[in-house]
């Protein structure tokens, strides 16, 4: 009787899978912001190598994403605003940000994602988008001294700001898609200057902006200047991604 420990091959090690992602990584999008590019997707990749070993499937990684996430939400709606509990909300929320990355890259391991694995990421994301910033405006209403109403107007202008953001994002990879070339210039590459000049826009760097949510005023004056940042950027976005679309069409209105 020969023993299938002789002939089977051996166990792939943490190490390996993970040098096997560092090998695989999709192309990062032009500009993308800092954090993401290079603590993120690091991150994500060692998750997803842990992921990978556990035996889960990128579906369950997404859950586990995003129970991690919508716990910090729910804290920050229902917590004091003191020191401990803004530390709680970031780690939890860059833990939920971190297994979002890492779901697409366990897919890719695996060899490929499935249209249903992708609706639930996106579905899961768009949630987020919103809630994160409704659960801001629940907290300046209950737990911050704000004496003048104006100040709920930034969370709520937020919430508009991403909800757009991430629509438009997914609307222009469809029509990209749909209405693709034969013959397409190749992306421009990303650079380390263009990255750190969209950190404003980073939301890893969101999810660190609430270790100061224990210091009302100061987390006020962050997520206000975080605001403003990503509304001027949506602006000057929009305008570009409207002319984008409408050179995928010759004779195409821009």
């Amino acid at each position: 009787m020969t023993g299938d420990a002789a002939t089977s091959p051996p166990a792939e090690r943490y190490s390996d899978i993970v040098q096997r992602l560092a090998g695989a990584q999709k192309k990062r999008a032009r500009g993308a912001p800092a954090y993401s590019v290079y603590v993120n997707r690091p991150a994500g990749r060692r998750l997803a190598a842990i992921a990978y070993l556990a035996g889960l499937t990128p579906n369950v990684v997404s859950i586990i994403s995003a129970g991690f996430t919508f716990g910090a939400i729910a804290v920050i709606a229902a917590a004091p605003a003191v020191p401990w509990v803004g530390v709680l909300v970031a780690a939890l929320l860059l833990i939920g940000y971190a297994l979002d990355s890492s779901d697409g890259q366990l897919a890719r391991l695996r060899g490929g994602g499935t249209p249903a694995g992708e609706w639930l990421d996106h579905v899961l994301d768009a949630a987020k988008t919103s809630a994160l910033h409704l659960a801001v405006l629940i907290t300046f209403y209950l737990h911050f001294p704000i004496t003048n109403a104006a100040w709920l107007l930034v969370p709520i202008g937020f919430t508009v700001v991403a909800t757009v953001s991430f629509f438009a994002m997914i609307l222009n990879d469809q029509l990209k898609g749909r209405h693709a070339t034969a013959v397409e210039a190749p992306p421009r590459a990303s650079s380390p200057i263009r990255s750190l000049l969209g950190i404003p826009t980073d939301y890893g760097v969101l999810c660190l902006s609430f270790l100061t949510l224990g210091f009302p005023l100061v987390f006020l004056g962050v997520y206000t200047i975080l605001f403003v940042a990503n509304a001027a950027y949506l602006l000057l976005a929009l305008v570009k991604w409207f002319r984008d679309m409408g050179a995928l069409v010759p004779g195409g209105k821009s």
